[in-house]
């Protein structure tokens, strides 16, 4: 399979394209490294992109971010961050990337606990991961061709616990090795407009 990585350099993103790395073609993009540049607010640079690379068999869109802060302070502005990134940039990924996407191929997206189970000063977050759940799931009614797409919602991830855990009392750190299966099953599958879920 020809596997189209965004985010490829990420926490999760770099262990996944690792996996599929042993059999597959893997092209990984980000915003400054890997094997195709793009900016994934920028819905200019995700066409360049697919024009760049081409069709291929499966897309996952492992990318995005959102503004974490106490809702009392969050702006307007603050709240277009996450809603231009992680929610218009994954949805671009599909709009702009059906024309591109194979036959029976399928789109992974990334979202979060937060969707679900959300902590303090994640309501932004929690919004856009919310949103893209809903659009998964109404995408997935209007998929042609034997095309599918999923989304990979993750509790804390292990790799991330250094940096995230105060957020996240309590919780369960996710094994990298079931993110990465996770992923797997969208890819490698048959399922469509499904929500993967990691929580515990």
């Amino acid at each position: 399979m020809k596997i189209l990585i965004i985010g490829g350099k990420g926490t999760i993103g770099r262990k996944v394209s690792n996996y599929f790395q042993e059999k597959d073609e893997v092209i990984i993009a980000s915003r400054s490294s890997g094997d195709v540049q793009l900016d994934i607010r920028d819905s200019s640079s995700i066409q360049a992109m697919f024009e760049r690379i081409g069709k291929v068999d499966a897309i996952v869109g492992i990318a995005g971010e959102a503004k974490w802060a106490p809702l009392k302070d969050l702006s307007e502005d603050d709240f277009y961050i996450g809603i231009r990134s992680k929610l218009m940039g994954q949805v671009n990924l599909v709009r702009i990337g059906m024309p591109f996407l194979n036959s029976n191929g399928s789109f992974t997206l990334t979202t979060g606990i937060l969707a679900d189970d959300p902590v303090v000063k994640t309501t932004s977050a929690a919004m856009v991961n919310g949103a893209i759940h809903s659009f998964v799931k109404a995408a997935a009614l209007e998929m042609e061709d034997g095309k599918r797409i999923n989304v990979v919602s993750s509790g804390l991830v292990e790799d991330a616990v250094a940096k995230y855990q105060d957020y996240f009392p309590g919780h369960n750190a996710i094994p990298m090795h079931k993110v990465v299966n996770a992923y797997v099953r969208s890819v490698k599958g048959k399922g469509n407009g499904q929500i993967i879920c990691l929580y515990d």
